[in-house]
C-alpha cells in the first residue's frame, strides 16, 4: 500500500501513517497534470479541493483502492464512477462539523442585530441607533435542512439560546434528538423564521432552492447557506429580499468562487450592495482547529479499513 497525498495536510496525519508504517508520497504542490502521470502507481489517493477526481483521472488509477478527502462532502470527486470501480471513498466530515455550526451562527447574528452595517458606519461618523435595532434569536424556529454532522452540530450549539430547532432530511427519519425535532417539508415552510442548510450538492440538490421553493414560507426567513453554493439559485433570494420574504441572508458560499469568475456573474453587484446580506470566503469550516481535525478523521478511517480489508 503506498498512498498519494496530492494536497496540504495538517501533520497529524503523517504521524499517525509513520506509527501504522504506511507508505505515502506528501506532494502537496502537485498538479493535476503531473498527478495523472503517477497515480497509477498508488493504492490510495488523499485530496482536499485541489482538482476534480472525475472518470478520466480514476482510469489512470488502476490501483486506487480508496479516495480520502480531507474535507465534508465528495462532490469534487466522481463517486458513482469511484464505487462501479470498487474504489472505497472516506471524507471527512466530523472533522469541520463545529466551525461549520459556530460560523453560521456568528453569521446569523450579525444579520438580526445589524453587525456589519453598524460597524461601517460608527466608523464613518455616522450614529443610527434606530436604525440598526437588532431582533432577538430567543423564542424563534430555526428549521435545519439537513440532518448529518453539520446540522447535528448546529443545532447542539443552538440549545443554549432558548429557540425551538426542527429539522427536514429527506434521507432519514427516526432522527429527532434532545436537539431538534423532525419535521415535514410542510411544518418547516409554516414554522420557520430562520432557514439553514446542511446537505451535499447532489444532481437533486443543484438549483434547489428557487422562487418556487422559497414562495412556499408563511413567515418572513434569515436564510443561511453554509451548505453549497450551487444549492441556491441567487436571483431568487434577491428577489425575496426585495419582497420582505427574507429578512437577511448569509453566504458562505455561493454557486461560483473566487475571482474574477465571481465578479463576472449579472447577480454579483446586486448581491453586494445589500447591506442585509452576509459574505464570507467559504471558511466556515476553515479554522485553525478544523485543519488539524480534518486530517485526523480521515487518517483515523484510512488506517482502519486499510487494517480490515
Amino acid at each position: 500500500m503506498s498512498i498519494l497525498i496530492v494536497d496540504d495536510l495538517h501533520e497529524v496525519i503523517l504521524d499517525q501513517f509513520k506509527k501504522e508504517n504506511i507508505a505515502y508520497d506528501y506532494q502537496p504542490d502537485i498538479q493535476c497534470e503531473e498527478a495523472e502521470k503517477i497515480i497509477g502507481n498508488y493504492s490510495g489517493l488523499i485530496i482536499r479541493s485541489k482538482f476534480q477526481v472525475d472518470q478520466a483521472f480514476i482510469d489512470l488509477g488502476n490501483k486506487l483502492e480508496f479516495i480520502g478527502r480531507a474535507g465534508a462532502g465528495m462532490d469534487n470527486i466522481d463517486e458513482e464512477y469511484a464505487a462501479s470501480k470498487g474504489i472505497f471513498l472516506f471524507s471527512a466530515n466530523e472533522g469541520n462539523r463545529d466551525a461549520v455550526g459556530e460560523h453560521m451562527i456568528g453569521m446569523l447574528l450579525s444579520l438580526m442585530n445589524n453587525l456589519n452595517r453598524g460597524d461601517k458606519e460608527v466608523r464613518t461618523g455616522f450614529w443610527k441607533r434606530e436604525e440598526n435595532r437588532g431582533y432577538e434569536l430567543k423564542g424563534r424556529t430555526v428549521a435545519l435542512i439537513g440532518y448529518g454532522n453539520n446540522g447535528q452540530a448546529m443545532a447542539k450549539k443552538l440549545s443554549g439560546f432558548e429557540v425551538k430547532v426542527i429539522a427536514y432530511d429527506k434521507y432519514k427519519t427516526g432522527f429527532s434528538d434532545q436537539y431538534a425535532r423532525e419535521v415535514s417539508m410542510e411544518e418547516v415552510v409554516k414554522q420557520a423564521d430562520i432557514l439553514s442548510f446542511h446537505i451535499p450538492l447532489t444532481r437533486e440538490t443543484r438549483g434547489m432552492v428557487d422562487e418556487e421553493y422559497l414562495f412556499h414560507f408563511r413567515k418572513p426567513i434569515f436564510f443561511l447557506m453554509g451548505a453549497r453554493g450551487g444549492i441556491a439559485k441567487v436571483p431568487a433570494v434577491l428577489k425575496n429580499l426585495d419582497n420582505g420574504k427574507i429578512l437577511g441572508a448569509a453566504f458562505d458560499v455561493l454557486p461560483f468562487e473566487k475571482f474574477p469568475a465571481l465578479a463576472e456573474q449579472e447577480w454579483y453587484a446586486d448581491l453586494i450592495s445589500r447591506d442585509n446580506v452576509l459574505l464570507s470566503p467559504h471558511v466556515a469550516g476553515w479554522t485553525f482547529e478544523s485543519y488539524e481535525k480534518l486530517s485526523s478523521f480521515l487518517g483515523e478511517k484510512i488506517i482502519a479499513f486499510l487494517k480490515n480489508r
